[in-house]
């Protein structure tokens, strides 16, 4: 049978870290959001246009 790990190693994790990781995910999230509703609004002012 495998052994299991019974030793973990922690590392500290500081607040700016974690900060510093939201932001950066926050930023993503909103870039995103940002460019599929430009998208969105491309596509239906194409559907507008061909189909009208």
């Amino acid at each position: 049978m495998a052994e299991q790990k019974t030793n973990y190693e922690f590392v500290e994790v500081k607040a700016g870290d974690i900060l510093a990781e939201r932001q950066a995910e926050w930023l993503g999230f909103t870039s995103f959001l940002t460019w599929s509703t430009g998208a969105t609004v491309v596509i239906l002012l194409l559907l507008l246009i061909f189909l009208v």
